[in-house]
């Protein structure tokens, strides 16, 4: 059975499926067109952080697809009233398929081991694999073809971060890194990258202008995520070079701004970039819901056999 836990585990013809899938969808969606194609289907969504664009973006998406979503809070107590593989044995009994936004992405393949239905991973701390698919939907709407062009990240090598990467090795994109080191990705993600995407060509830096010239587009994300609040202080010290402002993008005038939202305005990204005719920030948002619908429908067939 199909998931999409990480984008390390689907091939890059999967990925196009589900891309294409997207853009059909949104397409029809913007001649006013909601094609009820999964009637009744139920997605289970369990939330142990807070959320906007991926609560309201898989509710909606369910919705136009014919189907509903279970909002699920913390008040269920995933992980702590009973053990996962339970949890995951009954709510599979339940609906037709399951996002999780964790904290621990063990917990999220513990989940998947035991569940009977798709598997759906809305963000854990290890990647955040539908924005990423979310950003080269958004990128291909303005720009065409991507193979070949480099993408640069600039900032803390976290979770979205990883997700860039390993899209960029699935579908032929160029991928530079500018982190300070100690911030950088471990070894071990080296290693995963190096067997899952071999041919990705990985600039890492810690000059952040090295790293955007040239590119088609920049993105960043906060240098304080949620549950690292005791190091924020660390973290805005060691990520101030860092910061993406209209000096930085003017080392590469005609690239793309990129985050994936919540913004911390003033750290990481100013005023002035987020509200240039060259950020994408908005479309990158509402293209959340259009990419998984792709994600959605691609995973349903399986289950419904359409």
């Amino acid at each position: 059975m199909k998931n999409l836990v990480s984008l390390k585990d689907l091939s890059s013809a999967e990925i196009e499926e589900i891309l294409s899938l997207g853009r059909d969808l949104k397409d029809k969606y913007m001649k006013g067109v909601r094609e009820p194609i999964f009637r009744g289907a139920t997605l289970g969504m369990i939330f142990q952080k807070q959320s906007l664009r991926t609560r309201v973006s898989f509710e909606t998406a369910m919705i136009h697809l014919g189907g509903s979503a279970l909002f699920m809070s913390d008040e269920i107590g995933f992980g702590k009233r009973e053990p996962v593989n339970d949890f995951a044995h009954v709510l599979s009994q339940m609906v037709d398929l399951v996002m999780i936004r964790a904290k621990k992405h063990e917990d999220v393949l513990e989940f998947v081991k035991h569940a009977s239905v798709p598997v759906i991973n809305g963000l854990t701390d290890y990647c955040h694999p539908c924005q990423a698919l979310a950003d080269i939907f958004t990128l291909r709407e303005v720009e065409g073809d991507l193979r070949g062009k480099k993408m640069a990240w600039v900032g803390d090598a976290n979770n979205v971060a990883l997700s860039v990467a390993l899209i960029c090795g699935k579908l032929g994109l160029r991928f530079s890194l500018a982190v300070p080191e100690a911030y950088d990705f471990s070894s071990e993600v080296y290693e995963m990258l190096s067997e899952n995407v071999p041919d990705l060509e990985v600039e890492k830096t810690q000059d952040p202008v090295k790293a955007v010239k040239g590119a088609t587009a920049v993105f960043t994300d906060v240098w304080v995520s949620m549950g690292q609040e005791a190091e924020e202080e660390a973290r805005k010290a060691a990520f101030a070079p860092y910061q993406v402002n209209a000096e930085l993008m003017a080392h590469c005038p005609d690239a793309y701004f990129m985050h994936c939202l919540p913004a911390k305005r003033g750290l990481e990204v100013t005023d002035e970039v987020m509200e240039s005719p060259r950020s994408l920030v908005i479309q990158e948002a509402g293209n959340r819901m259009h990419a998984q619908k792709g994600v959605l429908v691609w995973l349903l067939q399986q289950v419904w056999k359409k």
